[in-house]
């Protein structure tokens, strides 16, 4: 069973930059397909990007595309987000999740682990 922990969350202005990361426990790491998602408050979660086990594809929501940038490094059982050109509209608590099966897929509902999130506050 994997455990995931995210870190790197925190306050900055609109046009900054952040990384967030996600580590995962155990050996297995690179057998799950990883996603980044969020939710803000009154929304539901929403995917934001995903890539596949080895790393060599990858998705983003429509709405990050271009400022987001989703990898991994399985030698650290960890997942990254780098998200740059922030807007307030980006505010969420971001949450990292692991999915099992072959595809990667964009609905929540097929993830199995999750993390606990970490906020993302953006102000104007």
């Amino acid at each position: 069973q994997a455990q995931l922990v995210e870190s790197g969350g925190g306050l900055v202005q609109a046009g900054g930059s952040l990384r967030l990361s996600c580590t995962g426990s155990g050996r297995t790491f690179s057998r799950y397909i990883m996603g980044w998602f969020r939710q803000a408050p009154g929304k539901e979660r929403e995917f934001v990007a995903g890539i596949t086990k080895s790393g060599g594809s990858t998705a983003y929501a429509d709405s990050v595309k271009g400022r987001f940038t989703i990898s991994r490094d399985n030698a650290k059982n960890t997942v990254y987000l780098q998200m740059n050109s922030l807007k307030p509209e980006d505010t969420a608590v971001y949450y990292c999740a692991a999915k099992s099966s072959a595809v990667l897929t964009s609905r929540s509902y097929e993830y199995n682990y999750w993390g606990q999130g970490t906020q993302v506050t953006v102000s104007s």
